[in-house]
């Protein structure tokens, strides 16, 4: 027994051995068939979630072209019938029936889309969605050049219309200037006045002296149009220089400052009318003489002046009563500071207080304008009768026996109160002769009614 106990230990070992190394083997057979088996199971499901994802791309992607087909088409659609509109002017039957077909065309793509959409029988497997979405951007680039094109066509058209309207009305424009200019001309000359050429002393009128009057307030207002000029070249605050002379109104536009010049003007020329000698310090200004003989000697001055050029009298006769009254009369209406800043210094200033006169384009139009008046001065003293000159107070009610109106617009006030707001161009009486004066009007209920 105890001979055979090794060998049966050791076959029993052996037996352990061999069923122990079975065993494992058969447990990693079995468990690598199990993760085999697991493994392409998994490996089948990722396949079907990327086949899932593929057709939502491709579904996306037909979509996408899809809106591109129909934006392509609504671009192709505009530019058609950009294209009939433009055909029409000049007309062009090929031209529509292009257009035309085109539109249709389009118009018939669209509802092959909407219906296929519809009915979800978007043809997904024969079609390329990134080709048709590049082909449909290529369409809408391509239509709307040709919009853009037809509309710039068009633009050209009408800017070819209108640079020819504006040459036209440029070249009716000159004309006008050209016959204004030369109107303003005649107006404005130093030549006589025709109707008076053959006055006589013992026919003389009050209207006579209107037509004058008329003659002279025309050269103010140019006077007037030259001073204002000058104050915009030197750059002058024109609203607060007129505000400076006429405090108590507010002008109903910008464009009626020069009423205020104008009446600004008026003041200081017709200053010292009723004096013989227009109130100059010199005695030897009024001609010598009582009665007729003294009527007489005044109606020559006005024949005399009323036809000459008053810059060549003046240097003929710079030391003549016509040349005191415009040296005075310059020296007052023209301060020193208006005179340096219209032209940089006081040279025509300096002349004059020389006993010399300027040879400027301002001071020729105010020697006209001066002139003028020195006629109508002349022309009133020749009268065998008073005569009277007369401002209208501000605030005052409005006479058409007494006044004239220099705008309408204050004539469009409720009720038609209206009230004097200053007075343009003075009034004048020659006996019982009564010359109306020009005033600015201003609706009563603009003005404080304890005035």
């Amino acid at each position: 027994m105890d001979s055979l106990n090794p060998n049966r230990s050791k076959f029993s070992r052996t037996i352990q051995k061999v069923i122990h190394l079975r065993t494992p083997a058969k447990l990693v057979n079995h468990c690598g068939k199990d993760s085999i088996t697991s493994h392409k199971s998994k490996k089948f499901h990722q396949d079907d979630d990327a086949d899932d994802d593929d057709s939502k791309l491709r579904s996306r992607a037909v979509l996408q072209a899809l809106v591109a087909k129909l934006f392509a088409s609504g671009s192709t659609i505009k530019a058609g019938y950009a294209e009939m509109q433009a055909a029409q002017n000049p007309y062009n039957i090929e031209a529509i029936q292009v257009a035309d077909e085109a539109v249709v065309r389009e118009l018939r793509v669209i509802s092959e889309l909407k219906q296929s959409f519809l009915k979800k029988q978007l043809d997904m497997s024969l079609s390329v969605p990134q080709v048709t979405f590049l082909l449909a951007e290529i369409q809408e680039q391509q239509s709307l050049m040709k919009t853009y094109e037809i509309t710039m066509k068009k633009l050209e058209t009408e800017i070819d219309l209108k640079d020819s309207h504006i040459d036209e009305l440029k070249k009716r424009l000159q004309e006008c200037n050209q016959g204004n200019k030369m109107m303003e001309k005649k107006l404005n000359s130093s030549g006589p006045l025709p109707i008076l050429d053959n006055l006589k002393l013992s026919v003389m009128n009050s209207n006579h002296f209107c037509q004058v009057l008329h003659y002279a307030v025309r050269s103010i207002r140019r006077f007037v149009k030259f001073m204002s000029s000058e104050m915009e070249s030197a750059h002058w605050d024109v609203d607060a220089a007129a505000k400076a002379i006429v405090t108590d109104t507010a002008l109903a536009k910008p464009t009626h400052r020069c009423f205020v010049f104008e009446s600004f003007v008026c003041r200081a020329m017709f200053e010292g009318f009723t004096s013989p000698n227009f109130s100059l310090s010199e005695s030897s200004s009024a001609p010598e003489g009582k009665g007729k003989q003294r009527r007489l000697l005044f109606f020559e001055r006005f024949k005399k002046l009323k036809s000459v050029n008053p810059i060549h009298f003046l240097s003929q006769n710079p030391r003549s009563p016509f040349g005191k009254y415009v040296r005075a009369k310059y020296l007052t209406l023209v301060h020193a500071k208006m005179e340096c800043s219209f032209f940089g210094n006081l040279n025509q200033r300096k002349l004059l207080n020389a006993g010399s006169y300027p040879e400027t384009a301002f001071f020729a139009a105010f020697a006209e304008m001066a002139k003028r008046v020195w006629v109508l001065h002349g022309l009133a003293f020749s009268f065998d009768a008073e005569i009277g000159i007369f401002q209208v107070s501000h605030n005052s009610r409005f006479s058409e026996v007494y006044m004239e109106c220099v705008t309408e617009e204050a004539f469009d006030a409720v009720g038609g109160d209206v009230r004097v707001g200053f007075t343009v161009v003075p009034g004048f009486k020659i006996g019982s002769s009564v010359i109306q004066s020009q005033v600015y009007l201003r609706p009563a209920a603009t003005v404080p009614a304890d005035s």
